[in-house]
């Protein structure tokens, strides 16, 4: 910057002998210094091509194979899957489940739909497929029941970014 300075101040010159007195101690751009810390290796994110769909698919294939009864959709359940998904979204991480646990005081108009029917929340993060995220339920103890419970009937999942959401019930 200074030399750009000077270099205006007297109309160039400085800034030509500057930039000239450089070649001589200029170091190679292919020579690093053995001081220099070695290359680290980034880790690249995979992209996330599944959504909702594909990890109902995927639980329901599994429920399937288990001898468990695939779980129908029910529109009302769909509103809470929905609206989970969006909550972790917006946090970007997993909760807790305390978005689901406060849903009937927060949204007095979802109420109901946790009264008609026995709800249960299932999350999950970080799978690069549905196949993966049914394999994350399945191998946890809370969570293997959405594969393997043959008390849920209804159900719905919505998933993106890696995030999933499902709400089975009976």
């Amino acid at each position: 910057l200074i030399g750009y300075i000077k270099g205006f101040q007297n109309g160039g010159e400085v800034v030509d002998s500057y930039y000239k007195s450089l070649k001589k101690d200029t170091v190679s751009a292919t020579t690093i210094p053995a001081s220099a810390p070695k290359p680290v290796a980034v880790k690249t994110q995979q992209k996330i091509t599944w959504g909702g769909p594909q990890l109902w698919d995927a639980v329901n294939k599994r429920r399937v194979q288990l001898g468990v009864n695939p779980m129908q959709v029910k529109d009302e359940i769909c509103t809470i899957a929905s609206i989970r998904l969006n909550q972790i979204l917006d946090l970007g991480n997993l909760d807790g489940h305390k978005g689901f646990s406060d849903m009937p005081q927060d949204r007095a108009d979802l109420k109901w739909i946790f009264e008609k029917y026995n709800l249960s929340e299932f999350l999950v993060s970080g799978a690069t497929s549905p196949e993966e995220a049914v394999s994350l339920w399945e191998n946890t103890l809370g969570h293997k029941e959405l594969m393997s419970g043959g008390q849920y009937v209804w159900g719905c999942i919505y998933a993106q970014s890696g995030y999933g959401v499902a709400v089975a019930a009976y």
